[in-house]
């Protein structure tokens, strides 16, 4: 499709905005330090689920609208290669087909692999022509700068909720150095996350296994998150 015109609009930390630059030369470094362009009202009857998760990634808070939304937050806050979420990060707008259009997408991630764009949407809804068009050019405009554009809709149930039980161990502020160094000093590979629990003596099994959670959260080391957790499986130490 002929875009004829794509500008970008952010809006600072400090409240004010810069508007309808030019999308080809607008920074990673101005778009990284967005605040939303659009946040969410609370009201009665309202249809989706929006609310603030606290990013370890971020160490503060980022909106999100729905809770599948929630979902792809957490799949970014447990992404080794995310280093900045930013929610509601910009607004795009473009000529074409003779008509002004608008689209602000969900996140945008910085990883190490380059910038990631992001619309969340229901599976069911994705390929509605208004919604596939919105996406087409957005996926154009973004693939010609050399980053990535993602659509995400409902990941796999399980890892879904495995992700969001290690999410409440994400604090590193909560576990002692002390700790962590102490289960450093013991041989975790290869054992399972219940005999884990055990390995350190002069602690409490629940202390021991909220650290260990914390590892796993942290990918120290990994465990298989396409089955429940379970104290059966088997710890195996990050590459």
């Amino acid at each position: 499709m002929a875009i004829a015109a794509a500008t970008v609009s952010v809006r600072r930390q400090d409240g004010t905005a810069v508007e309808d630059r030019a999308w080809e030369i607008t920074t990673v470094e101005l778009l990284g330090a967005a605040v939303p362009w659009r946040t969410f009202r609370w009201y009665k009857g309202q249809r989706h689920y929006s609310g603030t998760y606290w990013s370890a990634t971020v160490d503060d808070h980022v909106i999100y609208e729905s809770r599948l939304e929630l979902g792809r937050l957490l799949f970014a806050d447990f992404d080794r290669s995310v280093r900045h979420i930013v929610a509601q990060p910009f607004l795009l707008k473009v000529v074409l087909e003779g008509k002004v259009r608008k689209h602000i997408p969900d996140y945008l991630l910085l990883t190490e692999q380059g910038p990631v764009v992001v619309d969340v949407k229901p599976l069911r809804r994705v390929s509605k022509p208004e919604v596939a068009f919105t996406f087409g050019w957005t996926r154009q405009l973004v693939e010609s700068r050399g980053w990535r554009y993602e659509v995400w809709s409902e990941p796999p149930p399980v890892e879904l909720e495995n992700i969001r039980f290690l999410a409440g161990y994400r604090r590193s502020r909560l576990f002692g150095p002390e700790l962590i160094d102490e289960l450093a000093g013991v041989e975790l590979d290869g054992v399972s996350l219940g005999q884990a629990t055990g390995l350190l003596p002069s602690r409490s099994e629940p202390q021991v296994r909220a650290a260990v959670l914390h590892l796993l959260w942290k990918q120290d080391f990994t465990v298989d998150l396409c089955t429940p957790i379970a104290p059966s499986q088997v710890l195996r130490r990050a590459a």
